[in-house]
C-alpha cells in the first residue's frame, strides 16, 4: 500500500525518476558540447552521482513530504491507534523506499547503458552506499516531517533537495567545488556521491564516506525518535 501511494503521486515520480533522467541526459550532452576535461567519460562520471541523487530524492524529499501530509490529514494518528504496530508502519515505509529505489536503479541504469555507460562496480561498495545513504536520508526526512507542519515540510524538503543537488557534491565530485568541496564531503549528499563514485568508477569501498553516512543515519534516527509527533 505504501508503494502504491508513493507511485500515485506525480510529484514523487518527478523527483524519483524524471529529474534524475533529465540531469543524466542533459549533463552528458552539456559536457560533450562544452568539452570539459574530465578524468572519465561524461556518462561514466555522471551516472554514479545521478544514482546517488535518485536515492536522496526518494529517501529524503519524497518521504518527508508524504509523511508530513499524512500527519496533517490524521492518517498516521489513525494507523498508530490501529492494530497495525508502529514498527509495522515504519517497515512498510522502508519497504516502499526499497522497491522504488530498485525501480530507479533499473530505469537510470538502463538509460545510462543506452548512453554508453561502462561500469566496473564494487558490488559491496555500491550496496553499502545505497543502504547507508537510504538510512541517513530517510531518518532526516522523517525528522523534518515529524516536527514541522506539512506546508513547511514541503518547502524545506524541496529547498534542501535543490541546495544539495547544486552544491552538495552529490552529482559532481567534491573536488570540482574547490574549497566548498572540503565541507561538502561531510554532508550526507557529498558522502553518498563520493561513495557511489568510488564503487562504480574505481571498484573500491570508500570507508570514510560510509562512516560519514552511518553517523548521519544514527544522528537522524536519534533526533527522529526523540521529536517525531504522530499528530
Amino acid at each position: 500500500m505504501e508503494t502504491r501511494l508513493l507511485l500515485r503521486n506525480g510529484e514523487q515520480l518527478l523527483l524519483a525518476v524524471v529529474i534524475p533522467v533529465i540531469v543524466l541526459v542533459g549533463g552528458v550532452a552539456a559536457i560533450d558540447r562544452i568539452g570539459l576535461d574530465l578524468p572519465h567519460r561524461p556518462v561514466d562520471a555522471l551516472t554514479p552521482g545521478v544514482l546517488a541523487l535518485a536515492v536522496m530524492s526518494t529517501a529524503f524529499t519524497s518521504l518527508a513530504i508524504a509523511t508530513g501530509f499524512e500527519r496533517r490529514y490524521g492518517v498516521i494518528k489513525r494507523l498508530g491507534s490501529s492494530p497495525l504496530p508502529r514498527h509495522g508502519l515504519l517497515l512498510g515505509k522502508v519497504g516502499a523506499l526499497v522497491l522504488v529505489e530498485l525501480a530507479q536503479l533499473v530505469v537510470l541504469g538502463g538509460v545510462a547503458l543506452a548512453l554508453g555507460w561502462d561500469p566496473h562496480p564494487s558490488y559491496a561498495g555500491t550496496m553499502a552506499a545505497v543502504v547507508l545513504g537510504t538510512a541517513a536520508f530517510a531518518s532526516l526526512g522523517l525528522f523534518v516531517a515529524g516536527v514541522l507542519r506539512a506546508e513547511a515540510t514541503l518547502a524545506l524538503a524541496n529547498l534542501v533537495y535543490l541546495l544539495l543537488t547544486a552544491g552538495g557534491a552529490v552529482v559532481v565530485p567534491a573536488a570540482e567545488y574547490g574549497a566548498l568541496g572540503e565541507v561538502a564531503v561531510w554532508l550526507p549528499s557529498g558522502a553518498l556521491g563520493e561513495a557511489m563514485r568510488a564503487a562504480l568508477l574505481e571498484a573500491r569501498v570508500d570507508a570514510t564516506a560510509l562512516v560519514v553516512l552511518a553517523v548521519w543515519a544514527v544522528a537522524g534516527t536519534v533526533l527522529t525518535a526523540r521529536t517525531f509527533r504522530w499528530e
